[in-house]
């Protein structure tokens, strides 16, 4: 075997040293009487030989001895405690235990322990008889690396070095030593990441001439080592090497750390998405040469069987809904081949629905045999519902508009799976109303939304007044925060009963209230692509809105309303973004006067031509109220101009409505303004202040828009 093998191995070598050590110091040597020697016996301080007169004569000493009851020489002596108390005289009023002696206080302090030296810390301005709450000043040091060169390495290490995190400062000498010592294997590490695996550091404090600390860490790189060879030890895949295919390494490339754990983990990441769902990437183990300069590559990796989608299964205490509306949630077929990422779209569907605390989706061996080799995958849903009760606001203010709040109550899912019932209150200064919803959404199918509603409404606005009552159905397939979808579409059906008091002389300025029942077929189609439903920064938009319609006033009145949608969105830097967008609209196939004035066209307002009030611009009476027409055309370009969580933004409103049925771009009306933005994790907050530019009378000289979510 050549060289030496870093990670598992490595570590293991360094732990036998450790382990070598601490036998090397706990084995103590032998007891001193265990020792051998040749040396002479050293002598007494006295004759031993020599003749001395006893301290006590023979018969007293005898006669002191304790007599033994017993006298078997075999029986054991009684123990030392019963002699003791043979021994000792009993007083019928002695008390059965001595007090315990009295010592000096001074005797009693001079017998205790010594505390250890490490534990006693004398303050430096304890000898000076200064004050020892005093705080005593820090410690300066300067820092200086040397030895990166060229790896690229010293800007990593400056940002994660406590030496530099100190700022020069620190409450001891030992504290700079610490902080050097960490750096030390700081450097180390950094480099060993890249490939040096010779690579030394060492840090020194040097004190310079004035007395400030220099902490100097000095790093050594060595030569950068590539790999060698690569082999994988895997069993057999389809298609054949699928595992090497999803290893992006190839012989001669550093040995970097984020490289190869990329390479590793982008393995874990194709097998399943190719069907084998139980695949496990096992630890790598690379050998390092020092004389080649290069590391052996070898990853052991466990495919498992290769499965095909089968059933769902669910669990928890508490469930939303069962597995039954889950298979209609998924996007796979029973049979298809195994894919985590769609795996991975049915915990996002599953999440989207707004019903679960919490969720999981997990992959199940079963055992048994599916099509072309493969093994049947089931996937389990772990399951807890949420609250299902929900209660939202929202406000605006506009000019001409006036204030505006609505507030919801939803309950999600009170006829499961996923039907849900929505009562909305709208209150305002010029519009009020209220409304009832029946949403199933996934109704059927995976992302489509089936509604049904009605609804009481109050209008009072400079252009008409209206009291409406309607029902409608729709169905819909729309994005949500968690998909945005690139294609959407609504179709339904509309019945409106509306009364409504609106101008029938525009040279007159004479006003009538007449019943209108309204029907209508509206169809709308969507396409998006731009990157975010709240505040998009790149790509465009595109909505169209066809609604087939008839009026009952009189006679019926049959006629067909169509808007036009486009917004694009281009970044200039990360922080300034140009929006632009356009709407084009008209009324085909009726006169004005003959639609109801709520569906009519008017253009103004913080959707629309910001500088004018609500409804302001087109047609106008005698008395300077708007009436509506027939067609419009609306364009807008915006700077967006972010820092932070904060923004600002300027812009530049056009646009106008006529009487005929197509747009024809003439006598053109202006506003430009500035706006502010405050953005949240749920969109941004706006306030919009414009004026238009060459007012007319009647005409606000300034309008201000607040509102949830950018202007278009």
């Amino acid at each position: 075997m050549k060289g030496h093998r870093i990670f598992m191995i490595r570590r293991q070598a360094h732990h036998v040293r450790r382990m070598l050590g601490l036998i090397l110091v706990t084995a103590s040597p032998l007891p001193l009487m265990a020792q051998t020697t040749n040396d002479p016996v050293p002598a007494l301080p006295y004759d031993a030989t020599a003749s001395e007169e006893p301290i006590l004569p023979d018969d007293q000493f005898e006669a002191r001895l304790p007599q033994v009851e017993n006298t078997d020489p075999a029986a054991p002596l009684p123990s030392i405690d019963s002699w003791i108390d043979q021994q000792m005289p009993q007083q019928a009023d002695a008390p059965t235990q001595l007090p315990p002696a009295t010592e000096p206080a001074q005797e009693v302090e001079l017998a205790q322990p010594l505390a250890p030296l490490d534990s006693v810390t004398v303050p430096a301005n304890a000898a000076s008889d200064d004050d020892p709450n005093a705080k005593q000043p820090d410690i300066r040091y300067a820092t200086s690396i040397d030895g990166f060169g060229k790896t690229g390495l010293e800007d990593a290490f400056k940002d994660a070095s406590t030496l530099i995190d100190g700022d020069g400062k620190a409450e001891t000498a030992a504290m700079v030593q610490a902080r050097a010592q960490e750096d030390e294997k700081l450097a180390v590490r950094l480099l060993y990441s890249e490939g040096y695996y010779d690579a030394t550091a060492l840090a020194s404090l040097d004190q310079t001439g004035d007395g400030t600390l220099k902490a100097v860490v000095s790093v050594t790189p060595g030569k950068r080592y590539t790999l060698g060879d690569i082999v994988i030890t895997a069993g057999s895949t389809v298609p054949p090497g699928l595992v090497r295919d999803s290893l992006p390494l190839k012989t001669g490339d550093y040995i970097v750390a984020t490289t190869i754990e990329g390479a590793e983990a982008n393995v874990a990441l194709k097998l399943p998405e190719n069907g084998y769902a139980f695949a496990k990437v096992g630890e790598r183990d690379i050998l390092l040469d020092p004389a080649t300069i290069t590391g052996d590559y070898t990853l052991p990796v466990d495919t498992g069987p290769r499965g095909t989608f089968r059933k769902i299964t669910t669990s928890g205490d508490k469930q939303a809904f069962g597995a039954d509306h889950m298979e209609v949630i998924r996007r796979y077929k029973p049979g298809q081949l195994y894919d985590s990422r769609k795996v991975d779209d049915l915990r996002k569907a599953l999440v989207a629905t707004g019903l679960f605390a919490s969720v999981g989706v997990d992959p199940v061996r079963t055992g048994e045999a599916g099509p072309d080799g493969t093994e049947y995958v089931d996937l389990h849903v772990e399951q807890e519902a949420g609250p299902p009760r929900t209660l939202a606001g929202e406000a605006g203010y506009g000019t001409g508009q006036g204030f505006r709040a609505e507030g919801t109550w939803t309950h999600r899912n009170l006829f499961p799976p996923e039907g849900a019932l929505i009562a909305s209150v709208v209150a305002g200064t010029q519009e009020q109303g209220v409304s009832g919803t029946f949403r199933r959404s996934n109704a059927g199918k995976r992302d489509r939304t089936f509604q049904a509603g009605a609804l009481l409404n109050h209008q009072k606005y400079d252009a008409y007044e209206a009291f409406t009552a309607g029902l409608n159905i729709t169905w819909a397939r729309q994005s949500t925060p968690i998909f945005q979808k690139r294609w959407t579409y609504s179709y339904g059906a509309e019945i409106l009963l509306s009364n409504e008091q609106t101008t029938i002389n525009a040279a007159t300025g004479e006003n009538s209230r007449l019943t209108y029942f309204i029907g209508a077929l509206p169809v709308q189609v969507g396409y998006d692509r731009s990157n975010d439903l709240l505040n998009p920064t790149r790509g465009f938009r595109a909505n169209l809105r066809v609604s087939p319609e008839a009026s009952l006033q009189g006679n019926v009145s049959p006629y067909v309303r169509s808007t036009f949608d486009l917004s694009g969105y281009f970044p200039v830097s990360d922080s300034l973004v140009i929006a632009a967008r356009t709407r084009l609209g008209t009324i085909n196939g009726v006169a004005r006067d003959d639609v109801a004035p709520s569906r009519r066209i008017y253009a103004g307002g913080g959707g629309s031509v910001r500088g004018f009030g609500f409804q302001e611009l087109g047609p106008k009476d005698v008395n300077a109220d708007p009436i509506g027409g027939r067609s419009v055309n609306e364009f807008a370009v915006e700077g967006r101009y972010r820092f932070g969580n904060y923004g600002v933004v300027a812009f530049v409103d056009a646009g106008q409505v006529y009487e005929s049925q197509v747009p024809e771009f003439s006598d053109m009306r202006y506003g430009v303004g500035l706006g502010g933005r405050f953005y949240t994790n749920f969109g941004p907050f706006r306030a919009d202040i414009a004026m238009p530019i060459n007012r007319q009378p009647g005409e606000s000289k300034f309008a201000v828009y607040i509102g949830i979510g950018q202007a278009f």
